[in-house]
């Protein structure tokens, strides 16, 4: 009988211990921390939103031993949901929520940085609100109409004249909303169309392109 209340004592203390060392296990902080990503833009343009990051873990992962440890609380699984158990679950949301926004930042970066972006690129885009086919396609945008401007002829264009950037002024005008050919040549379709666009934006109409309407035609 001695031996069998021995044995008895013996499966208690071991399934005590064992719940004890798994609640140890289950809390260590190389089991129950939050890690850092590994896909983080440790060189993004602001250094202090990298900083605001490892401090946001380190707080949240605080945050979730002292509940366990002082309060018996795990916040990430919780047991009960009495009202300190529920305050408790919401402040940690909160701080993971905190994480997770910093965590979402820099990855972007990394991503974007992957695909040819430089710092400068990604505060512009963020600045402007902007995706990253938004910024390609003002880049190009850009490019383009740097490109006709420099086509722009420095005499006047005379009839008849055949050219790429009469074929690309034509272009813009039908974007305008006019009804014009897109041969590439100068006639009187084309320059009554500019004439008039000249008019509604209270330029010399004479249909004749210049800088001024040309950069109005580009916007």
């Amino acid at each position: 009988m001695k031996k069998i209340l021995i044995f008895i004592l013996i499966v208690i203390v071991l399934i005590f211990a064992y719940g004890q060392y798994k609640d140890y296990q289950r809390f260590h902080p190389k089991n129950a921390n939050i890690t850092a990503s590994k896909n983080i833009d440790l060189n993004y343009h602001n250094p202090s939103t990298v900083s605001n990051y490892f401090e946001a873990i380190e707080a949240a992962n605080n945050y979730m031993q002292m509940q366990w440890s002082v309060n018996n609380i795990d916040v990430r699984s919780p047991e009960n949901d009495d009202e300190t158990t529920t305050l408790a679950v919401n402040q940690y949301g909160k701080k993971i929520a905190k994480v997770n926004f910093y965590k979402a930042i820099l990855e972007q970066s990394q991503s974007l940085k992957k695909e040819g972006l430089n710092n400068n690129d990604i505060k512009l885009l963020e600045s402007k609100n902007l995706s990253f086919s938004d910024l390609r396609e003002t880049e190009t945008a850009s490019k383009y109409k740097a490109m006709i401007k420099e086509m722009l002829p420095e005499r006047t264009l005379y009839s008849g004249e055949k050219s790429a950037f009469i074929y690309e002024m034509q272009k813009l005008l039908v974007a305008k909303g006019f009804d014009i050919p897109i041969d590439g040549v100068y006639q009187k379709k084309t320059s009554d169309a500019l004439k008039t666009f000249e008019e509604k934006n209270n330029l010399f109409p004479d249909g004749k392109i210049d800088a001024m309407s040309l950069d109005l035609l580009l916007n």
